[in-house]
């Protein structure tokens, strides 16, 4: 089964539940909001978090509730509160190597940032309740006993923007996204920590949304129509697709355009620029 339609667009902002001012101004900017009870929140009191939510009276349709961790303290009391609101999509960071029961018929999105999670992400993401799955590079490099999720500038990296990935981080994003596909299960990509970076973060988004990705977490209002104009394909992609979706029409099979020939899997591809396109 699919679940891409519980995701309706690509820029999904984080907003801490501890800031009852903040959530409003988040759900108007972003296309998905995640009220945040784990890292995003600080050390927040549980009541005026859970408070806030409450009364926030954000559609359901278009908001998540992360909680905290299976290992937190928090987690048993977070996941009973979210059962009293009318929210069912839930972020759970930190899983293992399985779902704890208390999350049972809650529609659920797997962080993959532990060790455990990317050995055991087979099982992750054919559980039932997951509907999707998420990841974390820094805790799992913190995790990988490593200090710096990224490539530095001694090491190559521009000056200007943050470096790529190491490989212990591009291969677990690999690899989630290829298990949650299997099980046909949608993805979304990480967060870009330096909210200045435009164009860091227009490249990293313009790779996952060309990539398969759903969506992009952010952390700040200024990523939102970054994010958005990366998913959106641009003029001449556009085009071409357009052009081949056209075409296909008029062939049973494969043909040639400006010189290439079109398969099957391109016809494909461009029926989905074109989708995204009209979006």
């Amino acid at each position: 089964m699919n679940f891409d339609h519980l995701i309706p667009g690509p820029a999904i902002l984080f907003a801490p539940a501890g800031r009852a001012d903040i959530i409003p101004k988040a759900a108007a900017k972003a296309d998905m909001v995640i009220l945040d009870l784990e890292d995003g929140a600080g050390d927040v009191d549980r009541d005026i978090a859970y408070a806030n939510i409450r009364d926030s009276a954000l559609p359901a349709d278009t908001t998540i509730v992360r909680v905290a961790g299976p290992n937190s303290p928090h987690f048993s009391d977070d996941v009973a509160f979210v059962r009293t609101t009318p929210y069912r999509l839930v972020m759970v960071p930190k899983v293992e190597s399985d779902i704890p029961g208390e999350l049972a018929g809650l529609q659920l999105i797997a962080m993959v940032e532990t060790p455990q999670a990317v050995v055991n992400l087979p099982a992750l993401a054919a559980h039932p309740d997951v509907v999707g799955m998420f990841w974390g590079a820094e805790d799992l490099t913190v995790l990988l006993g490593g200090t710096h999720s990224r490539l530095l500038i001694d090491e190559g990296a521009p000056s200007t923007r943050p470096g790529p990935y190491r490989a212990a981080m591009a291969t677990t994003r690999a690899l989630m996204h290829i298990h949650a596909a299997a099980h046909g299960k949608f993805v979304i990509d990480a967060v870009h920590a330096d909210f200045r970076d435009e164009e860091g973060l227009f490249l990293e988004a313009a790779d996952a949304a060309r990539s398969g990705f759903i969506g992009f977490a952010c952390i700040h209002p200024l990523q939102v129509d970054v994010v958005r104009r990366a998913f959106a394909p641009d003029v001449d992609q556009l085009e071409w697709a357009r052009r081949v979706v056209a075409e296909a029409s008029h062939h049973p099979g494969a043909f040639k355009l400006d010189g290439e020939m079109i398969d099957a899997p391109l016809i494909s591809q461009a029926r989905r620029v074109v989708a995204r396109g009209d979006l």
